[in-house]
C-alpha cells in the first residue's frame, strides 16, 4: 500500500492507493475522507484558490518589461500564438522572441529552439503550452533568470503557479498578454477592474 500527498485547490489531499480514498483538509481546518473518484473530491480538486497578480501588478509588469519571449509560438496564422505575436510586434515596443524548436522563422524573425538560446534574458516569458508542460517551462525560466512567466488564456495549472512563485517568479496564468496590453492602453474597456486611474488616452509603451 502506498500513500501520496499533494496540495490541491482548497484542500490538502492524501491518497491511499490500496483504499482509493482521499483525506481532504478544507480551508477551515476540518478534514474528511472521501472516495478518490467521487464527484465531491473531483470538485474540490478543480476549485481555484490561487489568483496571481492583480490588475495593478500586471500593469506594472507590462510597463517595466522591455522584452517578451513567446514559448510555443507558431508560424501558423490560425494559431492564437501567431495572433498574439503579430499584435505585440505591431502594438508594443517590446523586443519579441519566438521559441519553437520546430520552426526556423516566425513573423519574419528567427525562431529559437529554447529559452537558453535567446540572445538576452527576456523580461516576460509568455507561454503557449499544455497545462501539464508548464512546470518544465518554469524550470527553464528559472534556469535563464527571467523574472516573469505569463501563461496564456485557457491554460491553468495551479500547482505550477504555486511552484513558480516558490522559485521567486512573478506568475500570471490564464490571461492573454495581448488582451491585458490592449486593456491597459485603451484598446479595451476595463470592465470593472478596480485598478486606479488608467486612462484610455495613453498608450502603454
Amino acid at each position: 500500500m502506498s500513500t501520496s500527498t499533494s496540495s490541491v485547490t482548497g484542500v490538502d489531499a492524501t491518497v491511499t492507493d490500496g483504499d482509493a480514498t482521499e483525506t481532504v483538509r478544507l480551508t477551515n481546518g476540518l478534514t474528511c475522507s472521501l472516495p478518490a473518484n467521487s464527484p465531491l473530491a473531483k470538485l474540490l480538486r478543480s476549485q481555484r484558490t490561487w489568483a496571481g497578480p492583480d490588475a495593478k501588478a500586471r500593469l506594472k509588469l507590462l510597463r517595466e518589461a522591455k522584452s517578451v519571449a513567446i514559448v510555443g509560438a507558431s508560424p501558423n496564422p490560425a494559431r492564437s500564438s501567431y495572433f498574439v505575436g503579430t499584435y505585440l510586434q505591431q502594438s508594443s515596443d517590446f523586443t519579441i522572441y519566438f521559441v519553437n524548436p520546430n520552426a526556423t522563422e516566425i513573423l519574419g524573425q528567427p525562431a529559437y529552439p529554447d529559452l537558453a538560446s535567446l540572445p538576452e534574458v527576456p523580461d516576460i516569458v509568455d507561454v503557449f503550452r499544455k497545462a501539464s508542460g508548464i512546470p518544465q517551462v518554469i524550470d527553464e525560466v528559472v534556469a535563464i533568470g527571467a523574472p516573469t512567466v505569463w501563461v496564456q488564456l485557457g491554460i491553468w495549472n495551479q500547482e505550477a503557479a504555486e511552484y513558480g512563485e516558490s522559485k521567486g517568479l512573478n506568475v500570471v496564468m490564464d490571461r492573454c498578454i495581448k488582451v491585458e496590453h490592449a486593456r491597459f492602453h485603451g484598446g479595451l474597456h476595463l470592465l470593472g477592474f478596480d485598478t486606479g486611474q488608467i486612462t484610455a488616452r495613453k498608450t502603454l509603451r
